[in-house]
């Protein structure tokens, strides 16, 4: 292929590969001409132009195939566009002479085709280059097109087409002519010809004003004819033309003002006549047209096309045009169902009503903005009441309109309620001004409906009604209310109850779609009203019938409720199931001789509703059905399948109109038997098989209904042969009644009111339950694939056996509906079969099966062929073993070789691959080479397109299936693909499909491979990529879409040899296509790619941003642009007009791998994207500007929808649609990504590094500098009027508070930046607080007020009233009994949003509080002093009292509700203070949301006064929590004391456990998901609670209850990592030891004031006892040691032996940061407090632990630092070692040898520290010192007065005299200093002794050499220091000759006092240190001192001078002092006036 790639072909390349070759590489060539002819200029390409041009007409003859064909064309016309035109016309000529050539012959077809190819290609691309050779050439299209063939016709039509659009108006004298010959190949039999003069005269319609005009009728009869017998492609083409033609009157009017205008009117009339009528013509009675041959019955291909073209009228007049006729337009098309001519038939009128609907929901549902949508209700309710007063007042029945008239509005009614349903709807909350304005309120208009006469108009009604509460949640108990009260009002009127019951089922089905739910008791309301309809159902027999259906229907709509609401009312329904049915056959016999035609109805009425409420029942309430409740329900069932087999009896004798009620009870039993479990009836299996097979088999049934479930059991695969791909399409709703055997477009409300209450697809917008025939046998279909998997062998080959008969014995067209039905339910059973893991072991019945079966293989119907290929499959999966395989493919094999028939062949291929599909490669592998050879061959018949698209379907699935097996068939198959499609005509597109999927498939299975080069991988990418390449360039949406997936595929395994640059631009036109398959593709394909390149695609997609500048003038919607806003812009435009939900999860999916890859680096643009979207007008006149800056000084938007245009300016018809609220949500939840992807980066929240970096780099790409942009896009959202909306934005607020709220302002210091957003933040909470808002909304702004008054921006108390004010008006919504807000909302709901309120004012408490007891921190600055710390809680103080009560009545709610399952039977049967008993479960997770901060500002309430409060409980608002609990205000009175009030210590006691209780509880529960702020808050508050004295007695009176305080604090550090959390444990463990040394100190001292009055022996106190024993799980010191060794070990690893090395050294590297240390010695100091809680044997057994860990972390911190400073762990290991060396049990008699021992231990430990050996020589020296210190200073001689410790301690202290490091030096003398002072002299004096010496040693070498570094100085000044503390300590008689040594090292530091000026600085400091302390010294000991002075003269003149020169400095001094503090003299100014102003008067 690589021989390929150059700009001539290569011919000798050419010559010599095989002929099978040539085309690809011609392709190939061809390909890459075009891509170098795009980039080329006229140089480059002029000396080869003559020789390619010739090359290039060379191929022209050599039958190229369409592909390559097209690709000549445009190489050719581009080669002109480049180069040198002067050849130009030889090549037209040469193409003319080929057109004319007279050959026939099939070879020459290709040539002549390409040539007309190349002409077409050429007019397009040069337009009026081409010069004047138009008219031979127009003139030979059309001559050759009355010869051609269909492919050659439909050429010749693109090509007339291309010379349209390339020529325009130079052409206007062949219009006539082109028109003539298109306008009759519109009738062409060939939909491929159709499609393409489709296409032809749209373009013709341009220029040639004509066909709109006078040609105008004709055109549009054409359109109707050509739509007769169409396809979907066709009528998609025809309804284009047609709608553009008829929009074309309206906005191209005539320039000749005599002619006629054509008025809407006439549009309107025009489209009407081919709705109703067909092809017959219009106005003058039809005298223009004719009627159609079948006697006016309306042509479904027709009104379907016509309906297609009423959308394309309406989008190309665009949405101004639609909002201005909006009113005439639903005038018109509600004219269309009103006309009888279109409702002739049941099944007429449900078609009708699905294409107005489908109408109306793609012109206003889909073309108009939210306001427009709100102006569109309006109108659809003015046409609602004027319907309902065409039918008169519903209750007199006198005043109703003409039967006719309200039979027809009906109709009306119906389409107008469900397209107001929808759009509400859609709307949500936006609509809720049609609720609020009181001149219209659309709740009064729909309820209206309820009493029209048409049932089918009450249950559109219906519908609407529940549509509207979905959409406004605040109606719906309104509503209900209102229906439960008209319901008893009108129980006379049938209407009435139909009507208002069909509404309550609506609404309540509706329930599970509103999240708030209703409250509870509606539930219990609505049962006792359904109870009291059956009751008195008997009473009216005028109403029997209506009110029993009312009942049960209503029952049906209350178990959609769930299980919480049906409970209570079990036993009362199971007792209606069973009195509803005969308890015996004795009863049934009786019923049948006395019943007559009516009893039997409402019988029969009856028990079909009660078997539908318990289907509702079982499949709603599914905790509700155990093996009990299925046991009673069996009862009635039993009941119903017996009466059934009697039922026929009853209709002979009654009545045939008795049959659709029999009908209805067999479709409702057979659903609920579906939905129980088939064990519970296998003993009725027989009879109701019996029952199931003439279902289908229509035994009973005359009519030939078939099931509409054969293709879904299909596999999805085999879409392309059974055409289910039409329901991928835009146009599904209406395309699908046109699909044959198909029952799905039939579906209406009225088939069955119990759909009222079901859940529906969220692709439907109005439930449509299929035809009661159809549903039965659906149903029945349904449940014979449930129940025959659990037959036995001998009854399922009857069932086989009796199906061939059936089929064998039904005729023509009852055979195949029999047929149909017959391979549904063997689908349905191999399916069961295969689900329940079962297998066809029986030979009798796999062959009976297998019989049935592969006679259906060559049935004419083709979806028989494909369920039987289908059912040939699943055969081999569940009854296959390895003989029947072979042998059914065997068979296969041998039909095929044989047949000939295209039957044959197609079913019988079919059936290979369904075999290899279900049992895989593996299980079919022997047989896959000769089903591949078979289907290659079968895929080369180019004779019958039909077999080739079967072969190649099955060959795919074998592909699939085969895995790495199917490898060595890939480069044959892959061979064949491309050649498939180098020569299958582009109409065959069904074959075009198969091969795309077949390319998929070969994909698949090349894998990972395709990324290498080694054999035939490179050349099979190569053939993918030319495939893809080939189907890319097809018209049809389907292969486009195949194409794209298969390019999807190929770069998920190669993605380097994906090309990017082109594939990203196609995906991007793609996204433009009207197909939704081709939309659906290439969104999955950019999803694919934005997770690996998002940045390359958008960068691909800009490159098109110019181009769709250029083209800004289309007109439609439909063409979106790349604008700026590139790609991203794009997507987000296609949220607002794609209905698809999967299309829509794509385009989000694609748009956050974007943001994620993108917004970090383009900030600015995601920004404003999104704040574009949020901030668009809504005006629907108004264009969006997407990505557009929005000034923030914008005008606020108009309400108003109408458009004004000011003159001289564009008027814009198409308008991009505003965004709606799902966009906006979407837009708003991507901003806060937005900030998730800048957190962790620091400039983004830092203004001041953000304003630096913008001037370094000069970019604004940080989000610090978009906080305005921010908060306006948040505060828009915030106060929208979707409340999806309103949530969206306030947690966008909340988290730019959480960002941004400590982010400093730098021009004002002391000040954030959030300050100046104050207004803003207030202003966008002010609604949520609102009376009306929904509690959910209400419940997230209380969480962003407390976020926003906790975060301390407002420095003023004032800046925070706005907030507080809000917040206290929240407390209104807590209120119960008088004055309680009306509940709306479920009790769930009610619950979460008083919850949300008592959270917000916990967290403002606790805030409050946290700045109440904060020191004050003064960093010198004003505004910090001036700011008054207590101002948050003087504002919280006021509400205080009240909020008490609520805290801890939620927290004794929350323990409540805690408890475990078995304890549920102990709980308040009254429910809790904010929650209802019916709704615990779902109550449960708003109190797991809310309990924690709320618990912790309960414990700070007790602590600050609470108890005090609660002890005095002056008004008895504190009860007990056994009792009642808190008395929250507004229960007083309410309810009696059932027991007396408690002690106040018994309810501190209560309350306490309680706070403790829940902590505790929650930090040990087994689940470590819980948030780390709860744990954070469980450990604050149990701190807070411990903090009072009484408090830590309540928990130190049980010593059991602290061990499991200690051992939940040793969990939490198990499971938490956080430092944070670690310093809250060890506060609270400080808390836990703190009580129990307190409860010690107080029982020591009560016993030593009881035995100084008795008198007796000594106790022991403390754990341990005498015995010393510390008992695990009993003992707290034990628990203390348990969590403090935790703590240690986890933040030094090295402690724990067991530890490996690389956690060793990976600690090491890390080092303990300034928290871990502050931990570490936090848990150092409870240690060492130990001892004091034990007994002194008790001590005795936990002092080495304690040593241990102690020395441990000595060891493992005391590293040398570079400042000398002492780690702060070092210093608490020390302080922790004094503390024990000075215990009391040091000196205690019973433990002082073991004390002494142990210490003795530690001190050798520390000494041997310092010996030199292996890891020990980074150790710092002096830790060691001051270690060692601590003993000799603090604990008893007998410690250290051993020898060896005393040696090598001073062996210690000598090594660090004789350090090289001043600093060791220094610190060594220090410790020495502490060590003679030790208070046991006996323990000092050795080391005076050794040390004394060096000491004075060192000082006589420093005389002679003193220092020269200020350290140095240092360390001599601390000798002397020691000496003169030596001196001291000397005795008198020995102090003379200590003096002897210290005064000459002094004098010796003196410097004579004529060079003391000139010495150094240290030698200086020196001499004033010597001088300083020989004078101190001197008075000290004066006559030691002279005796000194008198034996040394010299040193006693040394002396003298220096204090002469001293004395003398010192007068200097004073002297200089003096005169420098006289009063200065006037100082002369420095600047000296130059002009003399004396003389000046003013």
């Amino acid at each position: 292929m690589e021989l390929s790639h150059s700009l001539l072909l290569n011919e000798e390349a050419l010559r010599q590969i095989a002929e099978s070759k040539k085309p690809i590489f011609v392709f190939e060539w061809l390909r890459f001409l075009d891509k170098v002819l795009l980039a080329a200029h006229k140089s480059d390409i002029k000396d080869s132009q003559e020789k390619l041009i010739k090359q290039l007409s060379n191929q022209v003859l050599e039958s190229p195939g369409p592909p390559t064909r097209q690709l000549l064309g445009k190489c050719i016309a581009m080669l002109y566009n480049v180069g040198d035109a002067y050849k130009l016309f030889d090549t037209v000529n040469f193409c003319n002479d080929i057109i004319k050539n007279k050959d026939d012959s099939p070879s020459y077809l290709p040539s002549r085709l390409a040539a007309v190819s190349v002409l077409g290609a050429m007019y397009e691309k040069l337009g009026r280059m081409m010069g004047s050779s138009y008219p031979d050439t127009i003139t030979n299209l059309i001559k050759a097109l009355k010869n051609a063939e269909s492919t050659g016709r439909c050429e010749i039509m693109n090509c007339l087409e291309k010379i349209l659009q390339g020529m325009g108006s130079a052409v206007n004298a062949y219009h006539k002519e082109i028109y003539k010959v298109a306008r009759s190949a519109l009738q062409d039999r060939s939909m491929a010809v159709r499609c393409a003069t489709a296409k032809c005269l749209l373009e013709l319609l341009q220029e040639a004003a004509f066909m709109y005009t006078s040609e105008l009728e004709n055109m549009v009869s054409s359109c109707f004819r050509a739509l007769d017998g169409s396809n979907y492609d066709v009528r998609s083409a025809v309804a284009k033309l047609l709608g553009v033609l008829l929009a074309h009157t309206q906005s191209n009017p005539p320039r000749d003002p005599r002619s006629k205008r054509t008025g809407i009117e006439d549009v309107y009339s025009l489209l009407s006549t081919g709705f109703m009528k067909g092809t017959s013509g219009f106005l003058k009675g039809g005298s223009s047209g004719e009627l159609l041959k079948s006697g006016g019955v309306v042509n479904r291909e027709i009104r379907v096309g016509v309906t297609h073209a009423y959308i394309v009228f309406v989008k190309t007049l665009g949405s101004v045009w639609l909002e201005r006729n909006l009113s005439i337009f639903l005038s018109h098309v509600f004219e269309l169902v009103s006309n009888p001519k279109s409702t002739q038939t049941h099944v007429d009128a449900v078609y009708s009503r699905r294409c107005v609907t489908f109408i109306l929901r793609s012109t206003i549902g889909g073309m108009l903005g939210e306001k427009a949508q709100v102006s569109a209700c309006k109108e659809l309710c003015q046409v609602i009441t004027k319907q309902m007063n065409i039918v008169g007042d519903p209750s007199d029945v006198d005043s109703r309109g003409p039967a006719t008239e309200v039979a027809q509005s009906q109709h009306v009614l119906i389409c107008a309620l469900q397209e107001l349903g929808s759009l509400v709807k859609a709307l949500t909350t936006c609509a809720m001004p049609l609720v609020t304005e009181p001149a219209l309120n659309i709740c009064d208009v729909v309820v209206s409906v309820l009493l029209h006469p048409s049932p089918a108009a009450r249950l559109a009604a219906s519908w609407c009604l529940r549509c509207i509460t979905v959409a406004l949640p605040s109606q719906l108990t309104p509503l209900l209310d209102r229906c439960m009260e008209r319901m008893t009002s009108f129980k006379s009127s049938r209407e009435a109850v139909s009507g208002y019951s069909f509404a309550i089922a609506a609404l309540l089905g509706g329930v599970r779609n509103c999240p708030l739910g209703i409250p509870h008791a509606k539930g219990k309301a609505v049962f006792s009203i359904a109870e009291d309809l059956l009751r008195t159902a008997s009473q009216n027999s005028r109403m029997s019938l209506h009110r029993t259906q009312a009942s049960w229907l209503i029952l049906g709509g209350i178990m959609t409720l769930g299980a919480p609401v049906v409970r209570n009312h079990l036993p009362r329904l199971l007792l209606l199931w069973r009195n509803t049915f005969p308890r015996s056959s004795k009863e049934l016999d009786s019923e049948k001789a006395r019943g007559d035609a009516f009893t039997w109805q409402v019988a029969l009425e009856g028990r079909a509703g009660a078997l539908c409420a318990m289907q509702s029942f079982v499949r709603h309430c599914p905790e509700l059905v155990t093996d009990d409740v299925i046991r009673r329900l069996m009862t009635p069932l039993e009941c119903a399948m017996a009466m059934l087999a009697e039922i026929h009896t009853v209709i002979k004798s009654c009545g045939a109109h008795l049959k659709a009620c029999a009908a209805m009870v067999r479709l409702r039993l057979y659903e609920v038997l579906r939905l129980i479990p088939p064990t519970a009836y296998e003993g009725n299996f027989i009879a109701l098989l019996r029952e199931l097979v003439a279902e289908f088999t229509l035994t009973d049934n005359p009519a030939n209904t078939t099931t509409s479930l054969l293709r879904s059991l299909c596999h999805d695969n085999d879409a392309i042969i059974l055409q289910t791909w039409i329901t991928d399409t835009d146009h599904k709703s209406v395309e699908l009644q046109l699909q044959p055997n198909s029952a799905s477009g039939s579906g209406a409300l009225e088939h069955d009111p119990s759909s009222l209450y079901w859940e529906i697809k969220k692709s439907e917008h109005v439930p449509g339950p299929l035809p009661l025939g159809v549903a039965v046998i659906d149903a029945s279909v349904a449940l014979f694939g449930v129940v025959v998997p659990h037959v036995a062998d001998k009854h399922c080959l009857k069932i086989f056996e009796h199906f061939s008969e059936c089929i064998k014995s039904a005729k023509s067209a009852r055979q195949q509906a029999v047929q149909i039905n017959v391979f549904t339910a063997v689908l349905s059973a191999l399916k069961g079969l295969a689900d329940t893991k079962r297998r066809l072991k029986n030979a009798s019945v796999r062959a009976a099966a297998n019989s049935l079966i592969m006679s259906a293989l060559t049935n004419q119907n083709s979806i028989l062929r494909c369920a039987a290929g289908e059912a040939l499959g699943r055969m081999a999966q569940v009854g296959g073993d390895s003989s029947f395989i072979a042998q059914t493919a065997q068979t296969c094999f041998d039909r095929l070789k044989t047949a000939r028939d295209v039957v044959s062949r197609t079913g019988n291929s079919l059936a290979l691959g369904c075999l290899h599909r279900y049992v895989g490669g593996m299980g079919a592998g022997q047989h896959l080479n000769t089903s591949v050879s078979i289907l290659l061959a079968l895929a080369q018949d180019s004779n019958s397109p039909t077999v080739q698209m079967w072969a190649l379907h099955a060959l795919a699935l074998i592909a699939d299936s085969g895995g790495p097996m199917f490898r060595s068939y890939v480069e044959p198959t892959l061979s064949l693909v491309l050649t498939l499609l180098l020569s299958v005509p582009p109409s065959n597109v069904e074959v075009h499909q198969c091969l795309g999927r077949c390319l998929a498939a070969l994909i698949t299975t090349l894998g990972p491979e395709l990324q290498g080069n080694r054999g035939n991988t490179a050349t099979a990418r190569t053939s993918c990529l030319v495939a893809c390449a080939i189907m890319q360039d097809h018209t049809d949406s389907v292969v486009g879409a195949e194409a794209i997936a298969c390019l999807q595929q190929l770069h998920m395994f190669a993605p380097r040899h994906v090309n990017l640059s082109s594939l990203v631009p196609h995906l991007c036109f793609a996204l433009r296509s009207p197909h939704l398959l081709l939309r659906r593709a290439s969104v999955a394909c950019l999803r694919q790619l934005s997770q690996r390149e998002a940045r390359e695609v958008s960068e691909y997609a800009m490159t098109l941003a110019s181009d769709s500048k250029d083209n800004k003038n289309v007109g439609t919607t439909e063409n979106l642009v790349i604008t700026e806003t590139g790609l991203e812009g794009m997507l987000f435009s296609m949220l607002d007009m794609e209905t698809d939900d999967k299309l829509r999860t794509n385009i989000h999916d694609t748009l956050i791998s974007m943001l994620h890859e993108l917004a970090g680096e383009d900030l600015a643009r995601w920004l404003s994207l999104c704040k574009a979207v949020l901030a668009a007008s809504t005006e629907a006149g108004s264009p969006k500007k997407e990505g557009g800056k929005d000034k923030d000084d914008e005008k606020e938007e108009e309400d108003s929808d109408v458009v004004q245009f000011a003159t001289g300016e564009k008027i814009v018809t198409h308008p991009a649609v505003p965004p709606r609220w799902p966009t906006r949500v979407f837009a708003a939840e991507s901003v806060r990504r937005v900030i998730q992807v800048c957190d962790g980066n620091t400039v983004h929240f830092d203004l001041a590094m953000a304003r630096e970096m913008r001037l370094k780099t000069g970019g604004d790409n940080y989000l610090v500098l978009h906080l305005s942009d921010l908060v306006r896009t948040a505060f828009i959202a915030a106060t929208s009027e979707s409340t999806q909306l309103r949530k969206a934005g306030l947690q966008l607020l909340q988290d730019i508070i959480n960002k941004f709220a400590r982010v400093p302002e730098p021009e004002f210091p002391g000040h954030y930046i959030m300050e100046q957003y104050q207004a803003q933040v207030g202003a966008a909470l002010r609604p949520a607080f609102s009376q009306d808002t929904p509690s959910d909304v209400t419940a997230m702004a209380c969480q962003v007020s407390s976020a926003w008054v906790g975060s301390g921006v407002a420095h003023d108390l004032n800046d925070l009233r706005r907030v507080h004010q809000l917040l206290v008006s929240s407390l209104a919504k807590l209120k119960v009994g008088r004055g309680a807000p009306v509940q709306l909302y479920s009790e769930s709901a009610s619950t979460m949003e008083k919850l949300a309120v008592i959270k917000a004012w916990a967290e403002v408490y606790i805030v409050a509080m946290q700045q109440h007891l904060a020191p004050p921190i003064s960093n010198g600055d004003e505004y910090e002093e001036e700011r008054p710390r207590d101002s948050l809680l003087n504002l919280v103080q006021d509400e205080l009292g009240v909020l008490s009560l609520y805290w801890l009545a939620a927290l004794r709610d929350h323990a409540l509700l805690a408890l475990p399952a078995e304890f549920h039977s102990q709980l308040p049967s009254e429910g809790g203070a904010f929650y209802n008993p019916e709704a615990m479960e779902t109550t449960k997770p708003h109190y797991q949301k809310a309990w924690s901060p709320i618990v912790y500002a309960a414990a700070l309430w007790l602590n600050n006064g609470g108890f005090a409060i609660i002890e005095r409980n002056e008004e008895g608002l504190y009860g007990g929590l056994a009792s009642s609990g808190p008395t929250l205000p507004g229960m007083l009175g309410m309810k009696m004391p059932t027991t007396h009030s408690k002690p106040p210590e018994e309810l501190k006691s209560d309350y306490f456990h309680l706070i403790f209780g829940i902590c505790v509880e929650s930090l040990s529960s087994q689940r470590s998901t819980e948030p780390l702020q709860s744990v954070s808050f469980c450990l604050q508050a149990i701190d807070t609670l411990l903090e009072g004295p009484w408090p830590r007695s309540k928990l130190s009176a049980d010593p059991i209850l602290t061990v499991e305080l200690l051992n939940v604090m040793h969990r939490v550090l198990l499971t938490r990592e956080t430092l944070c959390t670690h310093q809250q444990v060890v506060m609270a463990t400080k808390q836990s030891i703190k009580a129990m040394d307190e409860k010690l100190n107080k029982q020591r001292q009560q016993y030593e004031s009881k035995r100084e009055r008795k008198g007796g022996k000594e106790s022991v106190f403390g754990e341990g006892g005498e015995s010393g024993s510390i008992v695990p799980g009993k003992s707290v010191v034990f628990a203390v040691l348990e969590v403090c060794l935790c703590i240690l070990v986890r933040q030094m690893p090295t402690l724990n032996p067991a530890v490996s090395m690389a956690t060793i050294q990976s600690y090491k590297n890390a080092g303990l940061s300034d928290e871990a240390s502050t931990l570490i010695s936090t848990t150092l100091s409870i240690m060492a407090d130990l001892p004091e809680l034990c007994s002194p044997a008790g001590s005795v057994s936990i002092l080495p632990t304690i040593l241990f860990l102690t020395t441990g972390v000595l060891r493992e911190t005391a590293e040398p630092s570079i400042d000398g400073k002492i780690a702060p762990t070092v210093t608490a290991a020390l302080q922790g070692l004094r503390t024990i060396a000075m215990s009391e049990y040091v000196s205690d008699e019973n433990c002082e040898e073991d004390w002494a021992r142990m210490l003795r231990s530690t001190l050798a430990t520390i000494l041997d520290f310092a010996s030199s050996g292996k890891d020990k020589n980074d150790i710092d020296e002096s830790s060691l010192l001051l270690a060692v210190a601590v003993f000799l200073a603090s604990a008893p001689p007998s410690v250290s007065m051993v020898p060896t410790l005393q040696t090598q301690s001073i062996e210690l202290f000598q090594k660090s005299l004789k350090s090289d490091e001043a600093s060791v030096k220094l610190k060594g003398l220090q410790v020495m200093a502490t060590v003679f002072q030790c208070p046991h002299r006996e323990a000092a004096t050795p080391f005076i002794h050794a040390l004394g010496p060096r000491i004075v040693e060192y000082l006589h070498g420093i005389g002679g050499n003193k220092p020269d570094k200020d350290e140095e100085v240092a360390v001599v000044m601390e000798a002397v220091k020691l000496m003169e503390l030596l001196v001291g300590l000397t005795d008198e008689s020995h102090r003379v000759q200590m003096l002897a040594l210290l005064v000459p090292i002094q004098i010796s530091l003196l410097v004579p006092s004529n060079i003391l000026a000139s010495t150094s600085k240290q030698s200086r400091a020196l001499h004033e240190f010597a001088l300083q302390r020989l004078m101190k010294i001197a008075p000290l000991y004066p006559l030691d001192f002279k005796t000194v002075m008198g034996a040394a003269p010299e040193l006693k003149t040394k002396l003298e001078s220096s204090v002469k020169e001293s004395q003398m400095s010192a007068n200097r001094a004073k002297e200089a002092s003096r005169m420098a503090n006289k009063p200065a003299a006037p100082i002369a100014p420095s600047i000296k006036l130059k002009t003399n102003f004396s003389n000046f008067t003013g």
